[in-house]
C-alpha cells in the first residue's frame, strides 16, 4: 500500500546527456517480484553507462523497503560520494517508488542524494538496461522462484557474476571491468 505517493518529475526532464550514457552516475530503478505468495522482492539498480548492477533483497514491495535499502545504501557511501555515484535514477511508476521526496531526500543534510525521473506508464524500454539485467535474474531465478528462502549474501553473488559477464555492448569487457575504467566507486552492498 502507497503511503506516500508524491511522483516526480518525468522521464520527459530528464536532460539528454543522461540519454546519451556520457556520464556514469545515472541509474535505472525496478523490482523484481518472486513467486505468488512470497513477501521477499529485490530491488535492481542498473548504472546506465557501465551497466553496473547492484541488487537489494527487500523484506517486502513497500515504499518504507525501497527508501530504507536506499537510506542504507547513502550510510555506506556517506554524502558526498553516494550522491556523486547515484546522480539520477529513473524508476517506473510502481507505488514502491512513487515518494520521490523521501527518495531523493538525503539523510545527512538538506540537499537531494539524487534526482528521480519516472518512466512513462507502460513503457519498460524507457529503461531498457535494468529490463535487461531483470531478463539477467530470471536466468538464475525463474518466475514462480520464492525469495523468501534467500540472503543478501546469494543476491550478492549474483550481482558479481552479473557484473563479471562478458557484454558485447563492450567488446566482450564486463560491467564490473568497465566500472573499474571508468574509475566509479562502487561498494558491496553489506548483508
Amino acid at each position: 500500500m502507497a503511503h506516500n505517493n508524491v511522483k516526480g518529475d518525468s522521464i520527459e526532464k530528464r536532460p539528454p546527456e543522461i540519454n546519451e550514457r556520457n556520464e556514469d552516475g545515472h541509474w535505472e530503478m525496478d523490482l523484481v517480484v518472486g513467486a505468488k505468495g512470497g513477501k521477499k522482492v529485490l530491488l535492481v539498480l542498473t548504472e546506465r553507462k557501465t551497466r553496473y548492477e547492484y541488487i537489494v533483497l527487500l523484506k517486502d514491495k513497500s515504499q518504507k523497503s525501497v527508501i530504507q535499502a536506499l537510506n542504507k545504501m547513502e550510510r555506506q557511501y556517506g554524502a558526498r560520494l553516494f550522491r556523486e555515484t547515484f546522480k539520477s535514477i529513473t524508476c517506473d511508476n510502481g507505488s514502491e517508488f512513487l515518494d520521490s521526496q523521501s527518495l531523493e531526500k538525503s539523510l545527512f543534510n538538506k540537499t537531494n542524494r539524487t534526482k528521480l525521473y519516472y518512466a512513462h506508464p507502460f513503457s519498460s524500454f524507457e529503461r531498457g538496461s535494468n529490463e535487461n539485467a531483470n531478463r539477467f535474474i530470471r536466468r538464475i531465478l525463474p518466475k514462480k522462484t520464492t525469495f523468501d528462502t534467500l540472503t543478501q549474501n546469494d543476491i550478492n553473488s549474483m550481482a558479481e557474476w552479473m557484473n563479471r559477464y562478458p557484454r558485447r555492448i563492450f567488446n566482450g569487457q564486463a560491467a564490473r571491468t568497465k566500472a573499474r575504467i571508468e574509475n566509479l566507486h562502487f561498494i558491496k552492498f553489506a548483508a
